[in-house]
């Protein structure tokens, strides 16, 4: 008896010296490690509409180089976003239920919230993070030939927007952190299964005609 509270007590302290540290990363990034350029930009950037014309140019993109490949990639893509959105909102969001520090009864006082609002819902897991990474993990993953070392600039772009969930107010570090594990682990698999049934992208060499 006296081993398993010891037990407990050490995963109970553990936990309060998580949630202490996430919160002190969290106000370091959110009000100290700051910049009027940052404080510009990053609400634009992370904001989901904002990439709309990058979406628009990849599906142009894929229907005029890869032809029927390019709907089947695209469906897997789109299904990839829903498979992380529906899981970090709907399942582990409402089973953690954790208040956004632009919510939190104590912590709302201290938060520099950057948005015109505090976004409703918990805050465990960033479904931008979870979606963000998913998509580029699915990337990664299908399009490696395409992109080659230019494949990296998707990982930092889903970095970057989960790193300005943060910076505005409305997630912890360790929210976008699981975000973040959440839709790699998707993306990877669904970008594991599209290259195992119809192949990696690859372009494909024009032969001139004799």
């Amino acid at each position: 008896m006296k081993q398993l509270l010891l037990i407990n007590g050490f995963w109970d302290n553990l936990g309060i010296w998580i949630e202490k540290a996430d919160t002190w990363l969290f106000l370091q990034i959110n009000t100290n490690w700051t910049n009027s350029w940052l404080d510009n930009i990053l609400p634009w950037w992370r904001d989901a509409n904002t990439w709309i014309p990058m979406y628009l140019f990849l599906i142009l993109f894929l229907a005029l180089n890869f032809k029927n490949q390019a709907w089947k990639w695209i469906f897997f893509a789109i299904a990839t976003v829903i498979l992380t959105d529906q899981f970090s909102s709907h399942f582990v969001k409402n089973f953690i239920q954790r208040p956004r520090p632009c919510a939190d009864d104590y912590l709302q006082f201290h938060v520099r919230l950057l948005l015109d609002h505090c976004s409703g819902g918990y805050s465990f897991t960033s479904s931008h993070a979870a979606n963000h990474f998913g998509f580029a993990a699915f990337v990664w993953f299908t399009m490696k030939s395409v992109l080659k070392r230019w494949k990296w600039l998707f990982i930092f772009w889903a970095a970057t927007i989960s790193y300005g969930q943060v910076y505005v107010g409305v997630h912890y570090p360790l929210d976008v952190i699981f975000g973040a594990l959440i839709g790699v682990l998707a993306g990877s698999l669904t970008g594991t299964i599209f290259v195992k049934q119809f192949g990696e992208l690859q372009f494909i060499p024009q032969t001139e005609n004799a």
